[in-house]
């Protein structure tokens, strides 16, 4: 039996209990062929000391939705996922609300994998701008 695509979400998020996503609350919330969007609230516990979004926080939230979806479009009885590298631009300082991070693949290889991943505030502006590496490694039967 096919799982409708609300019932994939909840499956998706199931898995990130008792982790990084849990703690800064993010979630999974849309998927499609190429793609991968997911949510966190922006409050005080992801603000840096002024009070606003801390870029350390963004960079896990794109890692998080960019590793995701390298584990969503992957093998997962052949291959184990990890990240290589990620580097973020941040572009502008959000203070309340939300931001989501959609992952698109600009290289699905066999073995290396390079996302984009933009991030935006509830009004769609542009937050930052983070590419993510991962590499697809063998599991050993």
């Amino acid at each position: 039996m096919q799982l409708s695509k609300e019932d994939k979400l909840k499956q998706i998020n199931e898995v990130c209990k008792h982790t990084l996503m849990e703690t800064l609350e993010i979630s999974i919330t849309d998927f499609g062929d190429d793609y991968l969007v997911a949510k966190m609230p922006v409050n005080e516990r992801v603000y840096q000391p002024d009070g606003v979004l801390h870029g350390g926080a963004t960079a896990a939230l794109a890692e998080s939705v960019g590793s995701f979806a390298s584990h969503l479009f992957s093998n997962l009885e052949e291959v184990f996922v990890r990240g290589i590298e990620i580097t973020a631009n941040h572009l502008k300082s959000v203070k309340n609300g939300h931001v989501y991070a959609k992952a698109t693949f600009l290289h699905k290889g066999r073995t290396t994998q390079l996302l984009d991943i933009r991030v935006t505030d509830d009004h769609d502006n542009l937050i930052s701008v983070c590419r993510l590496s991962t590499i697809s490694l063998p599991r050993n039967k």
